[in-house]
């Protein structure tokens, strides 16, 4: 009895603690979920902002908004492309390295201009954009640069894949096609002789070639004197008594 009052007592504390872990895996993933959400619908803010901004606001402050905006565009178009690349394509775990660490100056550049969006200082505002504006475009220019090689590699392979069953199929195609070979000549087959003149079959000759002036050799060559030796016995007349 106390067996299986243990074993009742282990079964309701490990379902206890499923249950235990199951709940904390459904709040950790609607977190992140209501987190993934949050931070698209503040992204999305953001960039509907930046966008009037470079309509509204003239001068400085319109370009360094249109600067904010032409960086985050292209650093969020080429991380969806490399992420969504590196689970078909291994190669591309190096090149993702690599944007994450331009990504560390894309956000420093971003927070740059965010605090000098702000800045009443028109004068120095003019000043600092051409080296932001490069800064901008060297950052955008390599980011590009890994997003196109991407998309051309992904490409290539899908062109390639494209190409080894086009062949496939061709090759099908033809051995479905197999009766469409037209079969060689035959023989024809002799004429039967005439039923007056023959009583069975007959079948032409093939044709021989001979001389004309030659003459026709018997089927048995007749036998000749053949010759005698010292050693043999003459043959002894036969006896008439």
């Amino acid at each position: 009895m106390e067996a299986v009052i243990t074993v009742v007592a282990l079964l309701f504390l490990l379902f206890v603690v499923l249950g235990a872990y199951a709940t904390v895996k459904v709040i950790g993933a609607a977190k992140r979920g209501v987190d993934r959400t949050i931070s698209q619908a503040r992204r999305t803010v953001e960039d509907t902002t930046l966008r009037a901004k470079t309509f509204t606001q003239l001068g400085p402050a319109g370009e360094i908004a249109q600067l904010r905006l032409t960086l985050r565009t292209s650093m969020r178009a080429t991380q969806d492309a490399l992420h969504s690349g590196v689970a078909e394509d291994e190669s591309l775990k190096e090149s993702l390295g690599l944007f994450e660490r331009l990504s560390v100056h894309g956000r420093e550049l971003d927070d740059e201009l965010r605090r000098l969006e702000s800045e009443p200082d028109k004068r120095t505002l003019s000043t600092r954009l051409p080296e932001l504006r490069e800064r901008t475009e060297r950052i955008t220019q390599s980011a590009d640069s890994l997003r196109w090689a991407a998309r051309d590699r992904a490409r290539r392979f899908a062109a390639d894949d494209l190409d080894s069953l086009s062949e496939q199929i061709d090759v099908e195609a033809g051995a479905l096609r197999h009766w469409t070979t037209a079969p060689g000549p035959t023989a024809p087959w002799p004429e039967a002789p005439d039923t007056a003149t023959s009583s069975g079959q007959t079948w032409p000759e093939p044709p021989q070639s001979r001389p004309a002036d030659e003459p026709p050799r018997s089927a048995i060559t007749p036998p000749g004197q053949r010759p005698t030796y010292p050693w043999q016995k003459k043959p002894r007349p036969e006896s008439t008594t």
